[in-house]
């Protein structure tokens, strides 16, 4: 039966991608200017031609690094003042409007300011870790304010003490709220992350070859920039549920 499910998924999504593909192959004839926009073709060969060279490979590593680096900090961090501000009430008080700024503020503002500050390599990690903080803050912190009080209160009685308490009343509680935002924290460090790249232009990063592309009129090329970013994100994403569908269940 799961094995027939995936399949029905697989084919699903083949019929859906070769449907949007095909609008797009269309689209493309009818703009009929390659520099506005590129058909599927013109980009799967530019893409093939990057590939090809090891720069492609080495400049990918980087930016996975930069972006993943950034987003194991983000959500480290987020997850640890989510548990400081539902533990102490001091830090609620001095943390949550910090991390209303943060969700508020435009990525723009942050990139801008970020060059003022760190290196320019440094720039993507710092806004991927940022963008994260606030996602998993505020599903973590809402996860834990939700633990079942019942069980909370058997913990007291069993004198189960702080260890115990996290390890069996309040992880499993917050773990799917945790998993759900890690996911969508990835996603939002890929998008910030490339588009710290595209402004600070660091050496050897995606978004620096996406901007050359543009400014010298490879719409084909900078198309196939964006399909990589694409499916790096879709691969990163399959690859921690499945490894989360591994260890637990949620």
């Amino acid at each position: 039966m799961e094995s027939t499910g995936k399949r029905k998924k697989f084919i699903r999504g083949g019929i859906a991608a070769i449907f949007w593909l095909g609008v797009w192959q269309v689209a493309a004839l009818i703009v009929g200017q390659e520099l506005i926009l590129p058909s599927p073709i013109s980009v799967a060969r530019a893409l093939w031609e990057l590939a090809g060279e090891a720069e492609f490979w080495l400049l990918t590593a980087k930016t996975m690094w930069r972006i993943i680096s950034g987003l194991v900090c983000g959500v480290a961090i987020g997850t640890v003042m989510a548990a400081l501000t539902v533990r102490f009430s001091v830090c609620d008080m001095l943390l949550s409007p910090l991390v209303k700024i943060i969700r508020s503020t435009p990525v723009a503002s942050f990139i801008v300011l970020a060059m003022l500050w760190i290196v320019r390599t440094s720039v993507p990690g710092f806004i991927a870790a940022l963008i994260v903080i606030p996602v998993v803050w505020a599903d973590v912190r809402t996860a834990a304010l939700e633990t079942d009080r019942d069980l909370l209160e058997m913990a007291r009685a069993y004198r189960f003490g702080h260890w115990r308490t996290f390890r069996y009343i309040y992880m499993p509680s917050v773990l799917p709220s945790w998993n759900s935002a890690f996911v969508t924290a990835m996603g939002l460090a890929w998008k910030s992350g490339i588009a710290a790249e595209v402004m600070c232009q660091p050496r050897d990063a995606i978004g620096t070859e996406l901007m050359r592309a543009k400014n010298v009129l490879k719409m084909p090329e900078a198309f196939a920039w964006t399909v990589v970013v694409i499916i790096l994100s879709l691969l990163l994403e399959a690859a921690f549920k499945r490894v989360m569908r591994g260890r637990v269940k949620v």
